[in-house]
């Protein structure tokens, strides 16, 4: 079937949710994609920060297609292979390799926003049968955490809540970064039973947090009878340079979401938390049909081995900081933030951030832009200095 004809069938039974970048890709490997003419483009988004070990890695690939082979999926109702295994190497990623702290336990989902669905529920029971029966959920303005109702409300941006008024309640802004803001709200407030941040905030444009706001955020929770729940959708899974952000910035929650990366392109999100906060879930509580089906735990533990394999972390951050160096190094650049492979450029008010996306692929580029004048990187894991050299020389070029 022809682009074309591909084109008017999504048309005219697609929802138009996504406005899509005339391009059709067929295949793909390592960093590079292929469009339906032949044509190769150097990847610099990885399907949103999915494809960690870049486009269908053979460790993964392999194991998806044998567990195919032998089991798809059962449901939550038995065990199978491999979950166990995994929650286990998802603990110890989570506790550095501490084999003294106190152990993780793994609900698996199939996306970021089901694990933060899965977060707040957990954070509301948890307070009430062992806190003080706190509510409101503490989020942060420019904060995204997913389209489903709950983490729309939770996602502090008015022009994406909107069209979907009434949403629920039970959630409270304010201002990243701004300590004595974030003391006054719990100050003035008494229900609290979590504070839910990105680590890194992604999709508005790749604002990480201080160390010294996590730290506190941290205290003021624990102050108040209430838990601190780390999103590291976008940002985990050694996408910062460490298995989770909040190691970067030195303070450990009492839950984290994650996914993307999880499953290096296969559909999985998982919400971990300290057993002694897990605990309050029971049978009955929160469930789900596919989560950690036999497909996703497979590809996932292909996913992790890999990573751990290739030592992947010491990588992310010595790329990660050549990458903000060159991006440093372009013309109309006003500032350029992230940690490891998560990075923004922003420029002055001349260059316009879509156009110079549309314009890349003409050069065999995928960008993706955040805002009117932004450019987030979020390349496969396995990235090199080369290729940010290409990528450098392209924008350059464009510019």
């Amino acid at each position: 079937m022809s682009f074309e004809e591909e084109k008017q069938l999504e048309e005219t039974y697609v929802m138009h949710t996504f406005g899509r970048k005339p391009v059709e890709f067929v295949s793909g490997s390592g960093m590079h994609l292929v469009d339906d003419k032949g044509n190769e483009y150097l990847d610099f988004l990885s399907g949103i920060g999915v494809c960690c070990l870049g486009h269908s890695p053979k460790a993964v690939t392999d194991a998806v297609a044998e567990q195919a082979e032998k089991l798809m999926h059962v449901s939550n109702y038995y065990y199978i292979e491999g979950r166990g295994e995994l929650a286990k190497t998802l603990s110890d990623l989570l506790n550095g390799g501490d084999a003294e702290a106190e152990p993780w336990q793994t609900f698996f989902a199939n996306s970021g926003a089901e694990a933060n669905e899965c977060a707040i529920k957990l954070a509301r029971y948890w307070s009430r049968q062992c806190s003080h029966g706190g509510q409101n959920i503490v989020c942060l303005n420019r904060s995204f955490h997913g389209r489903t109702l709950a983490t729309l409300a939770a996602t502090q941006q008015p022009v994406k809540q909107s069209a979907f008024q009434p949403l629920p309640g039970g959630f409270l802004a304010t201002q990243p970064n701004d300590i004595e803001a974030l003391e006054a709200t719990f100050a003035e407030n008494d229900d609290i039973a979590a504070i839910l941040v990105e680590t890194v905030q992604g999709e508005c444009g790749v604002y990480p947090l201080s160390p010294e706001y996590l730290a506190r955020a941290a205290e003021l929770a624990h102050a108040h009878g209430a838990l601190l729940i780390c999103d590291e959708v976008q940002c985990g899974i050694y996408r910062c340079g460490a298995p989770y952000a909040f190691q970067v910035l030195g303070t450990t929650p009492d839950i984290v979401t994650m996914a993307k990366g999880i499953a290096g392109g296969f559909p999985m999100g998982a919400c971990s938390a300290v057993a002694s906060v897990a605990k309050v879930f029971e049978p009955g509580i929160h469930g789900s049909t596919f989560g950690g089906s036999n497909l996703a735990i497979a590809a996932a533990n292909a996913t992790l081995n890999e990573l751990a394999a290739q030592g992947i972390a010491e990588k992310v951050t010595a790329t990660g900081e050549y990458l903000r160096a060159r991006l440093a190094e372009l013309p109309h650049v006003s500032e350029v933030r992230g940690l490891g492979l998560m990075c923004a450029v922003e420029f002055d008010d001349s260059v316009d951030a879509a156009a110079l996306v549309l314009a890349a692929l003409d050069k065999g580029l995928v960008l993706n832009y955040t805002g009117a004048h932004t450019l987030r990187f979020l390349p496969p894991l396995i990235c090199t200095t080369a290729d940010v050299d290409a990528m450098i020389q392209g924008v350059t070029e464009l510019l």
